[in-house]
């Protein structure tokens, strides 16, 4: 088997429940999705929007000069096929903004908003390993862009308001930039986990911290009473 891999899945789906993760990627059976609030999206939204075309002295001081040139846009990789491993996976999602370097590099960078912190960044790393790799190993007519030189996060962080009149108020944010320490290598060792994971025949155990296989495990106890 080919198995698709979502960039945010090996994010989020996969330190929160390897079980759930499992049953998304090989049986075809997602958790519930939870809505995004809007306001949320509307910010991304207008960040990529402003942002696109700027050179980067515009966006955070240590960023190496270049232009901001894409905004979301989905990439995939070509198939990945590891040692000892009878299934391979590809990458398939969509990346916040793409920079195009004067030194004819380029980096991948996602917009947060919320408060920045390393531990974050870490979380955050193999989603942008992701990306990064989809785009420097672009299956045919996908979008391929090579070498990327530099990945991580810029957050927003709001520090002030200022009110303009009584139908008009300015939000303040501080703006931080965290890179992130490209290793392919590594990345490659975490896929090489995913695949051991998603190749087992049998499913692995209820994570304790997972609230959906806790609702399910209730209702199984409720059925059997």
């Amino acid at each position: 088997m080919n198995y698709r891999l979502s960039p945010s899945d090996l994010t989020f789906a996969y330190d929160g429940c390897k079980r759930c993760f499992y049953l998304k990627v090989v049986k075809g059976i997602p958790q519930p999705s939870i809505p995004i609030p809007g306001v949320f999206s509307k910010i991304a939204g207008l960040l990529k929007d402003y942002y696109t075309g700027k050179h980067t002295s515009e966006l955070h001081q240590n960023l190496p000069p270049g232009i901001i040139s894409l905004g979301e846009k989905s990439v995939r990789s070509q198939t990945i096929q590891l040692p000892n491993h009878e299934d391979t996976c590809y990458i398939s999602g969509r990346f916040d903004i793409v920079v195009d370097f004067e030194d004819g590099t380029h980096g991948v960078i996602d917009f947060k908003t919320g408060n920045p912190s390393e531990a974050s960044a870490n979380m955050y790393s193999r989603q942008l390993h992701a990306y990064a790799y989809a785009l420097e190993h672009a299956a045919p007519r996908a979008l391929s862009l090579y070498p990327i030189t530099k990945i991580g996060l810029v957050y927003f962080y709001p520090s002030s308001v200022t009110q303009q009149n009584l139908e008009r108020i300015l939000y303040e944010s501080e703006i931080v930039w965290i890179e992130i320490d490209k290793k392919e290598d590594k990345f490659l060792e975490f896929i090489d986990e995913v695949l051991s994971l998603i190749e087992s025949p049998t499913l692995p155990p209820h994570s304790p911290s997972c609230q959906w296989c806790g609702y399910l495990r209730r209702l199984n106890e409720i059925n059997e009473d």
